[in-house]
């Protein structure tokens, strides 16, 4: 009995899925019924309207047509801008990666030797050819008398640039207070070496130990770009550490020598 219980209660449940699958099939021939209907509604009064309403609907079409390409005309145009911007971007980033790759070689090259001389040729020749100075000279302040002394220099000869007091002039003041100087009009030619056109302190931490003047550059600029800045930095602080260990290693050389021969003075053998 319960057997045949089970069995009439799953066949009435198909049923009833049965009956509603019946019900949705019913729905589905009327609600078609009902949309040809309307078609042939629709197509009547089409083939009633005549030409007017033919013109009319290519006239929407035509419409809607003329929306679609202005669409596709301002994605277009904004596609465009966004390949002008990207390809403006990408320069950058190349010049960008070129001058990175030139302030590490700067750098490698300025910690490479301790030969004083040595470090003062790649300090002049990264003035030369990544600032693109034409005539300036390196000062070291001389702590004992408070004055800046040239010991480098380019198109100037380095005896016709003046000793500097510490304070004295714009290269003097540079020195003692370690804020560079820029000059409002970069393409003036100044005949007087004791007012250069850029001036950059050469300094280990806060402590100054010479400056950078700059008289006149190879080409004329309104403004100097970020990568001349960052060469600057770079200067001011590399350039100030390799001078300084290398003059501090040439002294110490030197008097290793003179202590050195003063030794082998005492280990000869007096003469009979």
């Amino acid at each position: 009995m319960e057997k045949e219980s089970m069995f009439s209660k799953k066949a009435e449940e198909f049923l009833n899925v049965f009956r509603r699958g019946e019900e949705f099939s019913k729905e589905i021939l009327k609600e078609n019924e009902r949309l040809r209907f309307r078609l042939a509604e629709l197509e009547d009064a089409l083939s009633r309207s005549g030409d007017e309403a033919r013109s009319r609907l290519c006239e929407e079409r035509v419409k809607q047509l003329e929306d679609e390409l202005g669409s596709l005309r301002e994605g277009i145009s904004r596609v465009e801008e966004e390949n002008k911007d990207f390809a403006s971007k990408y320069v950058e980033v190349e010049e960008e990666n070129n001058n990175l790759a030139n302030l590490y070689v700067a750098s490698y090259q300025l910690h490479s030797t301790l030969d004083f001389n040595e470090v003062l040729r790649i300090v002049l020749e990264i003035i030369i050819n990544l600032i693109g100075a034409e005539r300036f000279g390196i000062y070291l302040l001389d702590e004992k008398s408070n004055e800046l002394m040239a010991v480098g220099s380019e198109g100037i000869a380095e005896e016709d640039l003046p000793r500097v007091r510490l304070g004295d002039g714009i290269i003097g003041k540079v020195a003692r207070d370690g804020e560079s100087y820029f000059s409002d009009d970069l393409s003036r030619r100044e005949e007087s070496l004791d007012r250069p056109i850029v001036c950059i302190p050469l300094k280990i931490k806060e402590h100054v130990i010479g400056v950078l003047s700059i008289y006149t550059l190879l080409t004329q600029k309104k403004a100097f770009s970020h990568m001349d800045f960052e060469l600057f930095n770079l200067l001011a602080g590399h350039a100030a550490t390799a001078i300084f260990s290398s003059r501090l290693y040439s002294q110490s050389e030197r008097k290793l020598t003179t202590i050195q021969s003063f030794l082998d003075l005492l280990k000869e053998k007096p003469r009979r």
